[in-house]
């Protein structure tokens, strides 16, 4: 039993936006038994490509049912089935993001026609949808419309199923539902993952942490991982049941919280930035050395980048400027910079030199006095070396919006 779907958006970015129409047809493998075909009011506005694209206006989803409202609907038709569409992460990303909304986690097995058009029409110009029907002689009635994409869709799955000679897709279907394969173990652990900055926790079976980092990309730090054929990263493959994440915003905050929960990663900086002969130069950081680096990297590739940037600065001509620049002595100040989510906004504290604590805040919150602060901050007691440098760094880049203690 098959469902096939399709469905519009509203056009908002990534993860934010919302269903405007939907259908979907229940088919058995020899006949369409149910169908279900309906605007949805997104409850927030619709971009004028969109608009342009499917001739769907605000006007015409101003009095369409919200999404909680055909919510049984849909969990009705695509009960016992396997969702199929073209481009099916698309539709199955925005069904799962709906009921998320309402409290619910939908799951479900899911069929791509794409890849199947690939490889059982693998002499066609191209696999979108509206040219791959076209060439095959299917009708495609109100194109870029749920109704008109989600029949063209069936009907292309039902000519895939007749060109599928070695019975692939009853196959897949069967694996799907009577196995957990690696493939499946991937796309539940990440599809949910934002491209977002944050720690990620992967857990084993009984929950434990068996892995966190900062990362810059949480979706594709995961699937990295999981495509990897290093030895590193074998034993995690293996291990890993459950994936958490907190997004962070910039990698001193992300060590900051990692910190405040008593996780602990120590950083190799092996690289150090010197001053010699009126130049700058990166070298290894030599146990022996007596002389201090000014910073530290954790590859030549970073100090290089640093030396690139000091260069373009007349004032780090001297090497006395740029020490003074970065010394965290004495300091009495909040640096600010931006949040974890749109809208947030987050600062670090500094008490006579030493950074004592943290704290996020919304965007339109004042945080112009010492009580108002204290009210959100998040104390801490010790910083590392590690934690120093990379304060050292922000400095260098400028990542902090650098204001005095406020009374």
């Amino acid at each position: 039993m098959y469902s096939v779907i399709d469905i519009e958006s509203n056009g908002a970015g990534f993860r934010k936006e919302s269903i405007i129409e939907i259908a979907v047809y229940r088919y058995d493998g020899h006949e369409i038994v149910d169908q279900f075909i309906s605007l949805v009011n997104p409850e927030s506005d619709i971009t004028p490509f969109v608009q342009k694209l499917t001739n769907i206006s605000p006007k015409m989803v101003k009095t369409a049912p919200k999404f909680h409202e055909i919510a049984k609907r849909v969990v009705e038709i695509t009960a016992n089935t396997t969702l199929v569409g073209h481009n099916i992460e698309f539709d199955y990303r925005m069904l799962r993001q709906e009921f998320k909304r309402l409290g619910y986690d939908f799951k479900i097995n899911t069929l791509d026609t794409i890849p199947l058009a690939k490889k059982l029409i693998p002499e066609a110009e191209s696999y979108s949808l509206g040219k791959l029907v076209k060439s095959l002689g299917i009708p495609l009635v109100d194109a870029h419309r749920a109704s008109g994409d989600a029949r063209a869709t069936l009907d292309l799955f039902k000519l895939l199923m007749i060109k599928d000679k070695d019975s692939e897709i009853i196959q897949q279907h069967h694996e799907e539902l009577n196995s957990k394969s690696y493939l499946n173990k991937i796309r539940d652990l990440t599809q949910d993952l934002p491209f977002e900055r944050g720690i990620i926790y992967l857990q084993n079976a009984e929950g434990k942490i068996i892995f966190f980092d900062f990362v810059d990309d949480l979706s594709k730090f995961a699937k990295m991982m999981f495509n990897s054929k290093s030895k590193r990263w074998k034993q995690l493959q293996d291990e890993v049941e459950h994936i958490q994440y907190e997004l962070t915003g910039n990698d001193i905050l992300a060590k900051l919280m990692m910190k405040t929960k008593g996780l602990r990663k120590r950083e190799n900086l092996p690289f150090g930035l010197y001053h010699k002969s009126g130049k700058y130069f990166v070298e290894k950081v030599a146990s022996e050395k007596t002389e201090k680096p000014i910073l530290k990297f954790s590859s030549f590739t970073q100090g290089l980048k640093a030396i690139s940037f000091i260069n373009t600065q007349e004032k780090y001509a001297d090497p006395q400027e740029l020490i003074k620049t970065l010394s965290l002595k004495n300091r009495n100040e909040m640096w600010l910079s931006g949040g974890r989510t749109l809208g947030e906004k987050s600062f670090v504290i500094f008490e006579k030199g030493k950074l004592t604590a943290y704290g996020f805040y919304e965007l339109h919150t004042q945080i112009n006095s010492w009580k108002k602060i204290t009210a959100l901050k998040i104390d801490l007691n010790t910083t590392t070396a590690d934690l120093q440098n990379d304060l050292k760094l922000a400095l260098l880049r400028e990542d902090f919006e650098i204001q005095p203690l406020p009374k």
